[in-house]
């Protein structure tokens, strides 16, 4: 019998995995879509509710929960070899619970190169090495081929309402908001995602709000609302996956970006 094997995940927790993994359980929906592109069809045996990626896989796989609200009784009959989340996405009550019973390799992403690192290592996990590396090798290249805002415009990026909650320093979003030449006017402030009166977005008077199809949905009358409190604004909607997952859907972002970006410039 081979000897277990030992990973230090991305919270810096040492996590022993008995062998190659075979029935996976994925608590995150941008880490669900990477397992598929590398290959894993088999080995995911369950996922969220909100795990969408790749289409064929969305009505085929047990279901256990919401990000936040795990079904851990029904992931505990599973018999998992095998659990993989994120810090922010997951609530730490529900993963320590896990933790005593099963592997749970846990990513903990700020930007694009602790996402690149999040796929090597699940790739070495799983016994994908070289299908992550050729992953990253692409992502990487297309990054380096950004075409950015030019004029660096001055922006605030919306995640709820009611209240309203922008994404600020040392976020994921943040990171790629600086990728495409944006400047990011939340960061001044020194929260991850800080609360937002109007009063707030009017004085930062931001060139552009750019407002995440999720978690909140924003809509049509949002943009209506936020064009009374920041008139001079120009006001978008725009695909939150493509700004906030870190899977392998960041291999789409570039172009959605370079698009978007085309109208500014």
């Amino acid at each position: 019998m081979s000897e277990p094997i030992k990973y230090i995940d991305q919270m810096g927790r040492l996590v022993v995995i008995e062998k190659t993994p075979k029935r996976i359980v994925s608590l995150v929906p941008s880490q669900t879509e990477l397992l598929y592109t590398l290959g894993l069809d088999a080995e995911v045996i369950a996922q969220t509710l909100f795990c969408i990626y790749p289409a064929t896989q969305d009505k085929n796989k047990p279901r256990i929960g919401g990000t936040k609200t795990l079904n851990t009784e029904k992931i505990k009959l599973l018999k998992p070899d095998l659990i993989i989340g994120n810090k922010e996405e997951n609530e730490q009550v529900q993963i320590e619970a896990l933790m005593k019973e099963f592997p749970l390799w846990m990513s903990d992403i700020h930007n694009l190169e602790e996402a690149l690192e999040m796929i090597g290592m699940i790739g070495k996990i799983v016994d994908r090495e070289s299908n992550a590396q050729e992953l990253i090798l692409r992502i990487r290249n297309r990054f380096n081929q950004l075409i950015k805002n030019t004029q660096h415009l001055s922006c605030i990026y919306l995640i709820w309402h009611k209240p309203f909650m922008a994404a600020g320093s040392d976020t994921f979003i943040n990171d790629m908001l600086c990728r495409c030449g944006l400047t990011n006017l939340c960061i001044q402030l020194n929260e991850r995602y800080p609360k937002l009166e109007p009063e707030k977005i009017k004085s930062l008077s931001p060139q552009l709000i750019l407002l995440s199809s999720e978690p909140y949905p924003f809509n049509q009358n949002h943009i209506e609302e936020l064009k009374e409190i920041s008139p001079t604004s120009k006001i978008i909607l725009v695909n939150g996956e493509l700004f906030s997952w870190y899977g392998s859907r960041l291999l789409h972002s570039i172009t959605y970006f370079e698009n978007l970006m085309k109208e500014f410039n």
